[in-house]
């Protein structure tokens, strides 16, 4: 069966939404802290998803852009940040990862760039849409 563009680009959603996802829950696995996925599909076409997280510490923030380099499927594009250890960001074209250093994330306020994106919080819990998502 032909590939068409319409198709192609809902294949291309489905696998940057699932790498979103893995992305995320891998930022868990180190105990990252206020996990979002921003959905910049459509204010943005630089990618699709963006992950914000925080970490207390240097080797935190490391740890944590670690377990995501090793734990996803392909390698990211683009490493930025990581011997800096304030802020690492893993660009994987339609996922971008940012891994802060707590202090450095509440200076930059990142995710109030993209304030008229859906945004979900990632937690160990069940999904909760962000109110900022719905306005």
């Amino acid at each position: 069966m032909p590939t068409t563009a319409k198709s192609s680009t809902l294949q291309k959603s489905i696998e940057s939404t699932q790498l979103a996802d893995i992305i995320g829950k891998l930022t868990l696995t180190k105990k990252a802290e206020n996990v979002l996925s921003i959905d910049v599909r459509k204010v943005s076409s630089s990618a699709d998803y963006f992950i914000i997280c925080s970490a207390e510490t240097g080797i935190q923030v490391s740890a944590i852009a670690n377990a995501v380099r090793k734990g996803t499927p392909n390698k990211p594009w683009h490493v930025e940040g990581l011997n800096n250890q304030n802020w690492v960001l893993l660009d994987y074209i339609d996922v971008v990862l940012h891994v802060f250093k707590t202090q450095t994330r509440e200076f930059y306020s990142l995710e109030k760039l993209w304030a008229d994106a859906p945004t979900v919080e990632i937690t160990d819990e069940p999904q909760k849409q962000s109110q900022s998502a719905s306005n």
